[in-house]
């Protein structure tokens, strides 16, 4: 019987994949972006920095930059170590799509994908970036380490055990969306890449995707539906026949691009108390935007309850006197 041994989450920013000496000129990026209120409401940068608490201040000194960028250096180190030594047979990437593969005219709620391997594509960029054209050299560097460096590379996917988490999901009620394949040219997003690029690093592990509508409504699925989601997945794993080592990977989060230490600080209790109601709970109306990602950690949880959560570490990621950035978290379960 295959059963579920790890969970991992980490956000993925590209603040991860930048020095530090490059985390305070994210304010020309988020000067020109969309933003919200902590409650969900549209703001702009102006707005947030009008509001944004003095205190603020001290999270920019470039002393605490430092300490941030290097805690989140090592945290994505032990993630690292972590997957390398639980000897998986898959890992099954719960992720997020920004315009990247699905688009208006076809955005699945919640998406299986089962190919024989997904390719991760060279020099891609995301449709949802601001001014893609005018970024500066520094940002574009650091979007492209979420994808191979020259050459398109097909990382294997487990596309049996894919085809069996279909089915059963079908059986419990999810009308799951497939894919056997990405659209011609086209490589696997930046949720996915990360985890790849930055936590596989070479492991040879073959994955599951599976592509949450995290972002764009009307179709977002509910905390409630991703938790489910999770322990539904949980389910078909321990009634796959194969005896797998089988890891759960969430991909993205918490906060951003307004960071909210509160909302951050309750998902992070809940999931030390593995307090299921709560992050079922969680206010839709925070989960817009770049927070909208901690859907995927609701549905790890759903997914890893019989796990303890073994280690976490958080620390919010202020770029900018507005309060932007990432609440930076990496766990792990087992």
């Amino acid at each position: 019987m295959a059963r579920i041994v790890l969970g991992i989450g980490t956000s993925h920013t590209p603040m991860l994949n930048v020095g530090v000496e490059d985390w305070r000129r994210f304010e020309d990026l988020d000067r020109r972006r969309s933003h919200l209120h902590k409650d969900g409401r549209p703001a702009t940068y102006g707005e947030l920095l009008a509001i944004a608490p003095p205190s603020l201040q001290a999270e920019l000194a470039p002393e605490k930059l430092a300490e941030r960028h290097a805690e989140a250096m090592t945290a994505l180190g032990r993630l690292h170590q972590t997957l390398a030594a639980a000897r998986l047979d898959v890992a099954v990437i719960v992720g997020d799509d920004q315009k990247e593969i699905y688009h208006d005219d076809h955005m699945p709620s919640i998406l299986v994908y089962r190919g024989e391997t997904i390719a991760n594509v060279p020099n891609r960029t995301r449709a949802t970036e601001p001014d893609v054209a005018w970024r500066p050299d520094w940002a574009k560097r650091a979007s492209a380490r979420y994808y191979e460096e020259s050459e398109t590379r097909h990382y294997p996917v487990d596309s049996k055990l894919a085809n069996h988490l279909i089915a059963a999901l079908v059986d419990r009620e999810f009308d799951v969306s497939t894919a056997n394949a990405l659209p011609a040219g086209e490589g696997e997003g930046h949720a996915f890449g990360f985890v790849h690029q930055r936590l596989m690093k070479g492991l040879a592990i073959p994955v599951v995707p599976v592509f949450l509508n995290t972002y764009y409504p009307p179709n977002q699925p509910s905390p409630r539906r991703c938790y489910r989601l999770g322990q539904a997945i949980r389910q078909a794993i321990e009634g796959y026949p194969e005896d797998l080592r089988i890891g759960v990977v969430a991909s993205g989060g918490l906060s951003h691009f307004t960071i909210d230490e509160a909302l951050d600080g309750e998902v992070i209790r809940a999931l030390r108390e593995k307090d299921a109601d709560a992050l079922q709970s969680l206010p839709r109306e925070q989960l817009n935007s770049g927070s909208s990602e901690i859907r995927n950690w609701i549905c790890a949880a759903g997914a890893l309850e019989h796990l303890d959560l073994q280690w976490l570490h958080y620390a919010p990621g202020y770029r900018t006197p507005a309060g932007t950035g990432t609440g930076l978290c990496f766990a792990h379960w087992a």
